[in-house]
């Protein structure tokens, strides 16, 4: 089969596939972009391969005057510039051997042996200049079944690269139809491997389950997650099952990983997942305020639109309730409005830390009264 994609058309991609032919060299548009154009879901980047060695790229790039960036020569990637667009271009590799995370590569003329080395079916799919897509692995029935498979055996790939745990359960979340369930074997696989997970890195961990919580529906994901034990894993005390009725309160309209997260608890989640400051800040504020009986207006004055909606949906889902009917009103209402109390309404007759103690009464009271509070009734 063949596609027809604006990005494998674009002019300077294909002018860069013409001058790697020119030489005698095959390239191909690989991953992602293939994956995602068969799906019919929108294209972050595009990743391209080549049975040209990484010096025959930049050799090829230079006289085509096109800048070259050599991102990771031992892994036989360099980034070319095409129409000031950064694509990585990585030459056919095989696998020699693994440390469960890092791989030792050797390049190769052959696409198979690199379709091999990948992950998944549905990232095995290469594309050619012309639109011919190539499946050494028999990705293209998995896409249109909606299916996340790991290529050849499962457990071998794990062994490979422990993070694939992760990705699975993230790209399924992410491509996969799960109607069906999961394949009890790729469970079994995952479920066996769970200790070489603690040879991750927290940074590496937390990206993918950043990503995966941001999936529209992460909710039977992270339910397979707890049942192999992959969740007890990375999040101690993790529990998914509010994720559930929040993904049915949403509507397809997430209010962002963070609320996923907060409403699923767990323990020393900052440092397992290495949460930026901001991210804690927003962690620590959702959960609390999720206890609380704020209001909402009051909580869309004190932190913002987001994180007010945020806790008003994890409510909802907490307490298995349907989301307040003037939700949107109320959000409105306290991004839009003025405290009506300040310093100066206190003064002269309060000074240094009694004034600062009184605002801050005033402004608590009228916080409590939902924001309807007027100056007279605060002072």
């Amino acid at each position: 089969m063949k596609i027809n994609a604006d990005w494998l058309q674009n002019p300077a991609l294909q002018s860069w596939m013409a001058a790697l032919a020119g030489h005698g060299f095959a390239c191909f548009g690989v991953g992602g972009a293939v994956r995602n154009t068969l799906m019919g879901l929108p294209i972050s980047d595009v990743d391209l391969a080549t049975d040209a060695p990484p010096d025959s790229v930049q050799a090829i790039a230079k006289a085509a005057k096109i800048r070259c960036i050599p991102t990771g020569l031992d892994h036989g990637t360099v980034t070319v510039l095409l129409g000031g667009a950064p694509y990585e271009v990585t030459t056919f590799r095989r696998d020699l051997a693994s440390d469960g995370r890092h791989a030792q590569v050797a390049f190769t003329t052959d696409l198979a042996a690199d379709a091999a080395r990948r992950d998944f079916t549905i990232n095995a799919l290469y594309t050619a200049a012309d639109g011919q897509v190539i499946d050494p692995m028999g990705g293209l029935p998995d896409i249109a079944a909606r299916r996340v498979r790991f290529v050849g055996d499962a457990g071998a790939r794990i062994r490979e690269d422990y993070l694939r745990i992760l990705r699975f359960f993230r790209f399924s979340a992410q491509y996969a139809n799960l109607e069906n369930g999961f394949d009890a074997e790729t469970l079994a696989a995952c479920a066996d491997h769970i200790d070489g997970l603690n040879r991750l890195s927290k940074e590496r961990v937390g990206q993918e389950m950043r990503k995966l919580l941001a999936a529209e529906n992460p909710a039977t994901a992270l339910a397979a997650m707890a049942a192999t034990g992959v969740l007890a894993q990375i999040l101690p005390g993790a529990d998914p099952k509010f994720i559930g009725p929040l993904v049915h309160l949403e509507g397809g309209a997430p209010c962002g990983w963070a609320v996923r997260l907060a409403l699923m608890g767990g323990e020393n989640v900052e440092n397992q997942l290495r949460l930026s400051r901001a991210e804690i800040a927003d962690l620590k504020i959702l959960r609390s305020e999720i206890a609380q009986t704020q209001s909402i207006a009051a909580l869309a004055w004190l932190y913002g639109e987001k994180l007010a909606r945020g806790v008003a949906y994890a409510r909802a889902a907490l307490f298995l309730q349907d989301l307040p009917p003037n939700l949107h009103l109320d959000l409105a209402r306290g991004v839009q409005a003025i405290c009506p109390i300040s310093a100066a309404d206190l003064m002269p007759r309060l000074e240094g830390p009694a004034l600062g103690r009184a605002l801050a009464a005033a402004t608590k009271r009228w916080l409590q009264s939902d924001l309807r509070a007027q100056k007279a009734d605060l002072l």
